[in-house]
């Protein structure tokens, strides 16, 4: 691929939108306020999001405890000492309904970050929407869907990735049909970067794997414009501020020019790279923790020239457990004084025409693609997860950048350079009977249903994976029949098995 020369004659609005997807920018609307949160039982985050909202968040961002990511009902033996802990637990309809106690679904957006039961979350949040009579078609969110990236640095799979591909365009097609403002998946290269990557690989392995998303969609038999316009990406925002401007606006070049070159798709919403950004939370401290507070605001203010359109900043006691209410509160603050008081929203791409910003997003774009292509030499991302390929540059790069912290070739203000002593941070804490509690709730809930049509549910959903159906369908309609989630992900393991690297 040609890397054509860029200048700041190049609009925004225009492909191939290095300089933004909209004409305007930030100057009608700034970018959607997230603040991702979630912790202990239903209705200790309910009350969370109800106070979030309160304070002036524009998106609901929904944590959920690692038992609901791996497909484990809170009651089950490997649930044991985690339900709660980090994020939510949500094992039934019931959870469902009371972590949205109050909340109106057609009028907020709601992120949540699960992936290889995030069609079974997703079918419970259009429950209780049906429930409460709310149209579909007005629902708007982002189910974050992305289990290529658990493959290669966070862990949360279930199934192998074949299949997992299955169930992703599978939610592609179901919410084509039935939710058509939801973004289907949230393609992220957040965690591959937490885990330990460069800036280019964030960029590369980010949209390689969206490259393959659309291939397993086009393999469906969806047409490019019946899906990709509801694609979304979800990036970290580190803290070399110059990179990360460039990295959004290389990303966002490179992706426009992929998609239009390859699959030719007559829509301009194809061509877009719509992204959520949220600062590095590996880059945070325990030490001096008022720190963070400067580091999050440099973050979010490159997420921001950068052209972001949703933002989460995370809250300054994060490297010691889960936010308090005020952390998160001067976080948000934090987003609102970038957003109303700094005067980047009046110009469209400030950074634009620097020959400092647009030499470094010259050179991401063209690392980037060399990478691409060399991931595509090797078979694609699937043949690269199995011969663990993209894991191990992931663990060389992250291994060079804390030998750099440790020899102070990078100084970490507060970690390894210009230490003093602070004073004790509340932290956060998890009551201790929540687990209790809601394994208790969860044991009422299956107790009070009707067994005989709820097997009947599991059955049908376990046929439909069997015949290679859309399985979401029959998710929604377990969901419905008050099966649990656990006992979804068990009846497609039933079919599908379960990955072992």
């Amino acid at each position: 691929m040609e890397n054509e020369s860029k200048s700041p004659a190049e609009k925004a609005g225009e492909f191939p939108y290095t300089r933004g997807i909209h004409a305007s920018m930030y100057q009608q609307k700034v970018w959607t306020m997230r603040q991702y949160a979630g912790f202990g039982d239903a209705k200790a985050s309910n009350e969370r999001y109800r106070y979030l909202l309160s304070q002036g968040i524009s998106g609901l961002s929904i944590a959920f405890d690692l038992p609901t990511q791996m497909g484990y009902d809170s009651d089950h033996s490997l649930a044991n000492g985690e339900v709660g802990r980090v994020g939510v637990a949500i094992s039934s309809l019931e959870d469902m309904n009371t972590v949205l106690d109050q909340l109106p679904l057609d009028q907020v957006s709601t992120s949540m970050t699960i992936n290889s039961t995030a069609a079974i979350l997703l079918s419970l949040y259009v429950a209780v929407a049906d429930q409460r009579g709310v149209d579909r078609k007005k629902l708007r969110g982002t189910i974050q869907n992305d289990v290529l990236k658990e493959y290669i640095a966070r862990g949360t799979y279930i199934f192998p990735p074949a299949a997992s591909l299955k169930i992703t365009s599978d939610l592609f097609e179901f919410c084509k049909n039935e939710i058509p403002e939801w973004n289907t998946i949230s393609i992220s290269g957040y965690h591959i970067r937490e885990a330990g990557s460069t800036a280019v690989q964030e960029i590369a392995f980010t949209l390689a794997d969206g490259l393959t998303y659309v291939e397993a969609a086009l393999k469906k038999g969806l047409a490019i414009d019946d899906f990709a316009p509801r694609l979304s990406f979800f990036f970290n925002v580190h803290n070399d501020f110059l990179e990360e401007v460039a990295k959004f606006r290389a990303a966002r070049r490179l992706w426009a020019k992929l998609v239009k070159e390859r699959y030719a798709p007559k829509s301009a919403k194809s061509l877009l790279l719509r992204f959520h950004a949220q600062t590095a939370g590996s880059t945070l401290i325990s030490s001096q923790v008022d720190t963070n507070v400067v580091r999050v605001s440099l973050q979010c203010l490159a997420a921001a020239l950068g052209g972001a359109q949703s933002i989460h900043t995370n809250s300054r006691d994060e490297a010691l457990g889960l936010p308090t209410e005020e952390a998160a509160q001067l976080a948000l603050r934090t987003q609102q004084v970038i957003a109303h008081e700094s005067g980047i929203t009046r110009t469209v791409d400030p950074f634009g025409g620097s020959y400092a910003i647009e030499a470094m997003t010259d050179k991401l774009e063209a690392e980037a693609l060399a990478m691409i292509q060399n991931i595509e030499k090797r078979g694609g991302v699937v043949k690269c997860i199995e011969d663990n390929y993209l894991q191990g540059e992931i663990q060389r790069a992250g291994y060079e950048y804390q030998k750099e912290i440790e020899s102070k070739k990078r100084i970490v203000v507060g970690q390894n350079e210009f230490v003093s002593q602070s004073a004790p941070v509340p932290v956060l804490k998890i009551d201790a009977n929540v687990e209790s509690e809601q394994v208790a709730r969860l044991k009422a809930f299956r107790a009070k249903r009707d067994q005989t049509k709820a097997a009947a549910l599991r059955t049908s959903l376990e046929a439909a994976a069997k015949q290679n159906q859309n399985v979401v369908p029959h998710i929604l309609a377990a969901v419905k029949g008050h099966v649990t989630l656990g006992e979804i992900s068990d009846t497609l393991v039933n079919v599908y098995g379960l990955y072992r690297p």
